[in-house]
């Protein structure tokens, strides 16, 4: 949620920055804060992944909510485009991290049969930041509410009070028994097992298989690579999932409303409000159809999700082509691609933390959103961004043509290199590094 806050606050407000009244940016300074925002999200996601596995889930929750509460306050604060540049960095590092700790901490917390749908349900939480961000700019940002200069400022000052609720949140929230337990801390594992155990009023089975371990406290790069190479169909996998919904949401996302400038006379001011259509899809189709992850199964819900969205997307590429649209049916149209490409996107995610050992999980996440975010955070919108500039709907459709037959192609990978891991523990579907053979 805090992500999809900072990037739509920060996308609303370019031109209030480019005033006069405010910071003066030029155009291009504006547009190289969303750049350094997503270095720091890549930059961070590798060193707190790393760090994640090392020293363990909970100390790296409040260390990257640290530095996004950093950089979130010293935005309010910036002085010229250097200094906001460098401060959405620091908020993109600590965003970045979040992303290897959270989806850890999850799949080591949640009941197996239930993981597919909690872990879909919280990225879709991104939405409700995106909406959230939306509105406040709608308040914060009109002149005739607040001086341009403060307005800005005081979006960016929300979001850490934002920031700091989720800081309370977190005191509640114990370290992985998982990670303690193959980190040498099998006393306080222990100690939360039985915790959790008498919470949830069962009796635990005895003929649960077992495993012996070596507790071993650091995996470095040296072990995550020859390790993703073992797992070398889940990784083809997981990287072509990543890319393919990367491409799509970059694509779409970024240049929406430059379509609808473009090709519909909305005007300017008014872009932003077709977001609220757009997040709503965006939220509720892991919300509906993360269930069936868990009760249909992942293969064939990947396959599914990836498949539909890739034909949902060429079809209203063909009709914005051919003038079937006008800006409220074409939002509806993305809303309903959105709708079915989040879920997708979300169980790229599942798949990156659930299908590799423990020890290495954090870092294998932090590597693939990494990938992902680089690939579609640089070449969609640029691809995309030239397409809507030429002004031709035959090269538009053809640009729709290219993501959703990505969306297709991953979700004929899928059919082959899926995973069966509905209902599974994460120790039967990767053996830990740390056990005993």
């Amino acid at each position: 949620m805090l992500d999809g806050l900072e990037v739509t606050i920060i996308g609303a407000m370019g031109a209030v920055l480019a005033s006069p009244r405010s910071l003066g940016l030029s155009a291009a300074e504006v547009g190289a804060l969303g750049s350094c925002y997503l270095a720091g999200a890549v930059v961070g996601a590798l060193v707190f992944g790393w760090m994640t596995d090392r020293f363990g889930r909970r100390r790296i929750f409040f260390l990257t909510l640290g530095c996004y509460l950093a950089g979130v306050l010293l935005s309010a604060f910036a002085w010229n485009g250097a200094s906001l540049g460098a401060f959405r960095l620091l908020t993109g590092l600590g965003i970045g991290g979040e992303y290897a700790a959270v989806n850890s901490a999850v799949d080591e917390m949640i009941p197996a049969r239930l993981r597919g749908r909690v872990s879909l349900g919280l990225n879709g939480t991104y939405w409700l930041g995106a909406v959230l961000g939306a509105g406040m700019s709608l308040v914060l940002l009109d002149p005739k509410i607040l001086p341009q200069d403060l307005g800005w400022r005081l979006s960016f000052g929300l979001g850490a009070v934002l920031g700091t609720g989720v800081v309370l949140l977190r005191r509640l929230i114990p370290e992985s028994p998982r990670w303690l337990v193959t980190h040498g801390h099998e006393e306080a594992a222990e100690a939360m097992m039985r915790e959790i155990e008498a919470r949830s009023g069962t009796d635990v089975p005895e003929d649960l298989p077992k495993l012996t371990l070596q507790p071993r406290k650091v995996f470095g790069l040296g072990v995550v690579l020859p390790v993703l190479l073992r797992y070398r169909a889940r990784t083809a996998l997981v990287l072509v999932l990543m890319a393919a919904q990367a491409f799509l949401y970059n694509a779409l996302f970024f240049t929406y409303a430059l379509m609808l400038t473009r090709f519909y006379h909305v005007p300017e001011g008014r872009a932003g409000l077709y977001l609220l259509p757009l997040a709503a899809g965006n939220f509720m189709g892991p919300l509906l159809l993360g269930p069936l992850f868990d009760d249909v199964g992942r293969r064939w819900m990947i396959t599914l999700t990836y498949i539909v969205s890739g034909l949902l997307l060429a079809g209203t590429g063909y009709g914005f082509m051919r003038g079937w649209f006008d800006a409220e049916t074409q939002t509806l149209a993305w809303g309903a691609i959105f709708f079915v490409a989040s879920a997708a996107a979300s169980a790229a995610y599942l798949s990156a933390s659930e299908l590799f050992p423990l020890e290495i999980r954090a870092m294998a996440i932090a590597l693939f959103y990494a990938f992902g975010t680089a690939l579609g955070g640089v070449v969609a919108p640029f691809i995309f961004g030239r397409l809507i500039g030429s002004g031709s709907p035959m090269a538009i459709f053809a640009g729709y043509l290219l993501a959703g037959g990505l969306m297709l192609a991953a979700g004929v990978v899928a059919a082959f290199l899926g995973v069966a891991a509905e209902g599974k523990s994460l120790e039967e579907l990767s053996v830990p590094l740390s056990a005993e053979v």
